[in-house]
């Protein structure tokens, strides 16, 4: 049956920018919609279905074996942090669902604290929702397993490391944990961790993450889209001191990323993610930014996270080898992989207000046109303040 497990089955990363979130801008609000990139079709009654599964995570909540995983696992998490997401609860209240014909509407509004956790898994209920009420049957377990362990073991023998990734997409949570069990199992050195929080905790793995678009977003509407980036990050390094060192490179596009990524951020962070955009251009325009700042790039580390599969893992760790650090981040490859079409969906910031202000709209300029997300008018305003052109450049 759908349905949320724990409080903890969500993408790391929420938890990371909560924490950050409550103790930089406790008094920030912010709002949220569901956009349907992919035109899929809702069945009839599918909106008062997600309401009911959203309902019922107002009785979740941390654990204490959860907390002392967290505290273990995490210890730059600070106790006061933990306690405060022992009292947590979703409000259901924050999200309005609504249905015309066979379109869905998601809208979520409250602090921005709160309002953080709800994407993850009100996307991974629409998904699994879907093709329950649809009745679209997937592949059998054993089948969804041995395909899992055929990846991980064919990612092993080109030497590289795997995260998994898929929870926002995932066809199900019974699909996603057979996954990770099986990754386990199998993935030996290959497979370090997943991100999702729950599942690593029940099959003794890492969880993996550090921030998302949102960061940058929310930092662009309280100090304006020109220091967005590099106060964003200098926050993070203020919060993590140096822990969860993976900067996010492409919410402005990654050539104002690296405009702001200056000697002292790219010193003082791990490494960067690529979530769009070609991949082998961004690993050649990372290595050249390390190079030219004097920084031996093979200290530093790329994670890709963008749509992979075997063949783009494959093609992106021969171009790196030997030149930069590298991992991955493999989403849906793992947790949809079950003989039916995947999702294409996605639940993003749309306005934020910073305590004291007016709401701001917020949009994300990808390096691919396609993937930008935000209001027309907003878009236009962000480009033409950063100097971006139709093709990304600045």
């Amino acid at each position: 049956m759908p349905g949320l497990h724990s409080i903890l089955d969500n993408d790391f990363y929420k938890f990371t920018m909560q924490n950050a979130v409550v103790q930089l801008f406790p008094g920030a609000r912010a709002r949220y919609r569901f956009i349907n990139r992919g035109d899929h079709r809702f069945p009839k009654g599918f909106a008062e279905r997600l309401q009911m599964e959203i309902q019922k995570m107002s009785k979740l909540r941390l654990s204490k074996d959860e907390k002392h995983f967290f505290a273990v696992t995490c210890p730059y998490l600070k106790p006061t942090y933990l306690d405060f997401l022992e009292g947590y609860r979703f409000d259901p209240d924050e999200v309005k669902v609504s249905q015309h014909g066979d379109q869905l509407e998601v809208a979520i509004e409250g602090h921005w604290y709160r309002a953080i956790l709800w994407e993850v898994p009100i996307m991974s209920l629409i998904c699994e929702l879907y093709y329950e009420m649809s009745e679209q049957r997937r592949a059998p377990d054993s089948e969804v397993i041995d395909t899992a362990k055929r990846k991980i073991e064919r990612y092993g023998k080109i030497g590289v490391t795997i995260a998994e990734f898929g929870t926002r997409r995932r066809h199900s949570y019974a699909v996603q944990d057979l996954v990770v069990a099986a990754l386990k199992d199998h993935g030996y050195t290959t497979f370090v961790g997943t991100s999702n929080v729950h599942l690593a905790m029940k099959h003794r793995t890492r969880p993996i993450g550090t921030h998302a678009h949102e960061w940058f977003m929310y930092h662009a509407a309280q100090y304006g889209y020109k220091m967005a980036d590099r106060l964003g990050l200098e926050h993070w390094a203020e919060v993590y001191r140096g822990d969860l060192g993976i900067a996010l490179s492409d919410t402005y596009t990654s050539n104002v990323f690296f405009d702001q990524f200056d000697k002292k951020l790219s010193k003082l962070f791990d490494g960067v993610r690529h979530d769009s955009g070609d991949p082998l251009e961004f690993a050649d325009r990372t290595i050249e930014h390390y190079r030219t700042l004097g920084i031996d790039p093979l200290s530093k580390t790329i994670t890709f996270s963008d749509g992979l599969n075997y063949e783009k893992v494959e093609r992106i760790a021969e171009h790196c080898k030997g030149r930069i650090g590298f991992s991955f981040g493999v989403g849906t490859d793992f947790t949809n992989d079950v003989g039916l079409p995947k999702m294409n969906i996605v639940l993003k910031m749309t306005e934020a207000q910073p305590e004291g202000s007016p709401w701001t709209p917020v949009v994300k300029l990808s390096d691919e046109p396609n993937k930008h997300t935000g209001e027309p008018d907003a878009i236009r305003l962000a480009r033409t303040l950063l100097q971006i052109d139709e093709t990304g450049t600045n």
